[in-house]
């Protein structure tokens, strides 16, 4: 075969195919990482913060198998086959392949302490071994740890090597696309980053988009019928908005002080489930912004503001609540500023859930936050089936 510029090569094995799609999407984008024309926009993606579905994001399954799947930044990548190890890199992406039965293609993940595991706990049959996974964060992203996995993809949006963590240059990139595999993703769980100007992904686009590199179109339509019947359930039995209580959403540590604020009102696959249950935003109209790396809260800026409820995460291993209220909330009520706050004096001071946050863990929030917020209206133990999920997990969908 002759490439463009009229040099000749081997037609690639089965593997290389799969590693090899992708090469002139990602080659675009990362020759428009660092310049600012239109010509570059329209290579790195819309421009445009839209979510509505591309057209033609798929292809069908030629006859010898081949597909191929489409996601900004990247574009297209081929298939000639569903790839059986793939890189992740954060964890929302990895929740995806365990709640599609690929669990066990997993390689990596760039923080172990940034993956929270305990809802599969409550899933007969589902975990995920954390210990075997590659972990691509050390001072930095060794490359040499791409090599060592020889994973036939890469599940991650190159800008958060690049742009994210500042830890590669785009020569890195093209290194290890051309001697490993292809890349392909993108940063989801926030939407914050001036960087981020090509189109974003909601959760669930984002989960149909790897159903698609996996081939599981029919487990990915039946956890989402059981997201959409969840939503619905939730939703009717929802109070009036005026009568919903506000909260803000903060970054906090064991002994909380300052906080960094996040706003649940701004876009992100780790806000969606509170925007499912019309959380308000009790940064609105403050003039804080969402979370940039540098904005941060005391408690008397906290209490000038002095939120219906607080929403706390923590970086570090997940907290059952008896263990966040002996140690976050117990800190907060000792205090002299923070026992003030009126969501510390009424108990309403609560786990603000992962940040990477997967469609598996979706369902979980929704629930969790049901209850905690409205306890008089969600009583039921539980607000979806813990076995059919499973099942879909472990099983598939009978057809």
């Amino acid at each position: 075969m002759s490439g463009p510029d009229g040099a000749t090569f081997e037609r690639p094995t089965r593997r290389e195919v799969v590693k090899g799609g992708g090469t002139l999407a990602l080659g675009g984008l990362l020759a428009g990482c660092s310049g600012n024309s239109s010509q570059e926009s329209s290579e790195a993606g819309t421009g445009d913060r839209t979510t509505d579905t591309e057209p033609s994001a798929t292809g069908p399954a030629t006859s010898d198998g081949t597909y191929s799947v489409t996601m900004e930044p990247v574009g297209t990548v081929e298939f000639e086959t569903v790839p059986e190890t793939i890189a992740p890199f954060t964890a929302d992406y990895i929740d995806m392949l365990v709640a599609l039965g690929h669990g066990d293609a997993v390689q990596s993940i760039w923080y172990r302490g940034r993956y929270k595991t305990l809802h599969y706990e409550e899933l007969d049959g589902v975990s995920i071994d954390l210990d075997a996974l590659t972990q691509l964060w050390s001072d930095g992203v060794s490359k040499e740890a791409f090599y060592e996995m020889d994973a036939d993809l890469h599940l991650i949006d190159p800008h958060a090597l690049t742009h994210w963590l500042k830890a590669w240059e785009q020569s890195d990139l093209t290194e290890v696309r051309e001697n490993v595999a292809p890349f392909i993703g993108n940063l989801v769980f926030r939407q914050t980053d001036d960087w981020h100007n090509y189109r974003y992904y909601s959760l669930y686009e984002a989960f149909e988009k790897v159903a698609e590199m996996v081939q599981e179109r029919t487990r990915f339509e039946a956890i989402r019928s059981i997201h959409d019947e969840l939503t619905e359930t939730v939703q009717a039995r929802l109070s009036a908005p005026e009568e919903r209580p506000n909260a803000a959403l903060m970054f906090a540590g064991e002994e909380p002080e300052p906080f960094t604020p996040y706003r649940i009102s701004g876009n992100g696959a780790n806000k969606e489930h509170f925007q499912t249950l019309g959380i308000a935003d009790a940064f609105s109209d403050t003039g804080i912004e969402g979370y940039s790396g540098s904005e941060s809260l005391d408690y008397e800026a906290l209490l000038e503001i002095d939120p219906d409820s607080l929403l706390l995460r923590y970086h570090r291993e997940g907290k059952t609540r008896e263990e966040f209220e002996n140690s976050v909330l117990a800190h907060m009520k000792e205090h002299e500023v923070g026992s003030r706050l009126r969501a510390v004096q009424n108990d309403r001071v609560f786990r603000g859930g992962p940040i990477y946050t997967g469609p598996l863990h979706n369902l979980f929030m929704i629930e969790r936050y049901a209850k905690c917020y409205f306890p008089e209206t969600f009583t039921e133990a539980q607000l979806f089936d813990r076995e059919r999920l499973a099942r879909i997990i472990t099983e598939g969908v009978a057809e």
